[in-house]
């Protein structure tokens, strides 16, 4: 095919008037087809469909919103710092499976990134400003703007991980999907208990959000008596983990296993206790959480942990954010909270 001259115009995009021409339909029956409405026979929506093909047609999108009153695009809002989101492997693996169901549904992500308190205002005039039909939250923390921004822009919103109130504005349940956290955090202490372990250790996350909270609750459900010596706040973070290491070092040094709340802090935390000659099963058994490629397989030795499906989690946001959708603006229920299971995977750590 020859270039084009310069200053030569490009051809013109087809139009939804050529594509009823060129299917022998009316114009009509074009924009149903071509916006997913109802009442058009297969054969004659196979004939606008092959036109479409054989032209290279493309929806006009702001005209195809007029119709749908749907932009196909969700918000996906992570409160956390752009430098955090882009080195722990959790954020990735949510957002792919975010990324996946939206793709396979032709809707498109928009990424919203919480890097300090001045993105909270252009956050709230993206939403109020029509550019997404819902949202996807996670990572939130406790008195956290966002909840009420997606309120202020009336936006169906699901979120990732059990917020930290029980009902939204209208008494209705607040739409969530979450990790069985207490749950597995209960079934990494009595599994350490029975490997005779006596000093277990706590490197609980931030204390205002609530997979820290409900991870360190299933450690109290197991140890009720354990001394607060033996529990240490981390980040998330694995510099976060090594630092409450050590804490937990000068202050119990008899301890003989660690669960922590998650595995980049129990990353950390193993690189302080084979730096102060402490082995890692025999001296102290160590267990994390997540399951988190490429940590927990990566680690010397590898990591004892609690799995949760963290991409599947994703995909379960966005499939109940979008089958939501209509039924929601319909003023219909919004999707019930999930809680989805964890599993203890057992490896050389402890």
């Amino acid at each position: 095919m020859p270039e084009p001259s310069p200053g030569s115009r490009p051809a013109p995009r087809p139009t939804l008037e050529a594509v009823a021409e060129r299917a022998g339909v009316s114009r009509a029956t074009v924009s149903r087809v071509v916006n997913g409405g109802a009442g058009v026979r297969r054969p004659l929506a196979e004939r606008v469909r092959r036109a479409v093909e054989d032209l290279g047609y493309v929806p006009n999108h702001a005209a195809r919103s007029l119709v749908t009153r749907r932009t196909g695009a969700v918000g996906v809002i992570i409160a956390e710092p752009e430098v955090r989101i882009f080195s722990d492997p959790f954020f990735s693996q949510q957002i792919r499976g975010i990324s996946r169901e939206l793709t396979a549904q032709d809707t498109q992500l928009v990424l919203l990134l919480v890097d300090g308190p001045g993105d909270y205002d252009r956050i709230g005039r993206y939403l109020a400003g029509g550019h997404v039909d819902g949202a996807l939250a996670f990572s939130l923390h406790t008195d956290d703007p966002i909840p009420a921004l997606v309120r202020r822009a009336a936006l169906p919103t699901v979120f990732g991980g059990r917020p930290g109130w029980t009902a939204g504005a209208d008494g209705q349940a607040v739409p969530y999907v979450d990790a069985d956290n207490r749950g597995g955090a209960r079934a990494a202490v009595r599994y350490l208990c029975g490997l005779g372990r006596r000093r277990i250790a706590h490197i609980g996350g931030p204390p205002d959000q609530t997979s820290a909270t409900d991870r360190l609750d299933g450690y109290r459900d197991v140890l009720p008596d354990a001394e607060p010596e033996l529990v240490a706040e981390g980040a998330f973070t694995e510099e976060s983990g090594a630092r409450a290491m050590e804490r937990l070092l000068l202050r119990c040094p008899d301890l003989d296993a660690v669960f922590a709340a998650n595995d980049l802090m129990a990353s950390g935390a193993l690189g302080v206790l084979k730096a102060r000659g402490r082995s890692v099963p025999d001296d102290v058994a160590l267990v994390g959480f997540d399951d988190i490629d490429p940590v927990a397989r990566t680690t010397d030795p590898p990591l004892t942990t609690v799995r949760q499906d963290v991409e599947g989690q994703g995909r379960l946001m966005a499939r109940l954010l979008l089958r939501g959708l209509d039924r929601q603006r319909e003023g219909g229920p919004a999707p019930e909270p999930v809680i989805t299971p964890t599993t203890l995977v057992r490896r050389a750590s402890a």
